[in-house]
């Protein structure tokens, strides 16, 4: 059977997460080896997302934006302690 369009587009957005986050554990690393303390580093990322999010989606969408990802964390999606299967 093949994939719907719809799955298609699932794996293609699942990939390009997944080198995003290589990109940015590669930054990250980066400033830690020129000194940079992770606390900074996530400030900065967390900034810039932060404002690259309003200008693509405006105060309302980077306000939702955040809504979910409190939700998630809530949720235990970013801790580290936590095993994805």
């Amino acid at each position: 059977m093949e994939p719907r369009r719809n799955e298609i587009d699932d794996m293609i957005v699942h990939e390009k997460m997944q080198a995003a986050l290589e990109y940015q554990n590669e930054a990250w690393a980066d400033g830690m080896a020129d000194g940079i303390e992770p606390e900074i580093i996530a400030d900065a990322a967390i900034a810039l997302a932060m404002r690259e999010t309003i200008r693509i989606h405006g105060e309302n969408g980077a306000e939702a934006m955040l809504e979910s990802l409190r939700a998630r964390m809530l949720a235990g999606e970013f801790s580290p302690a936590r095993i994805v299967q």
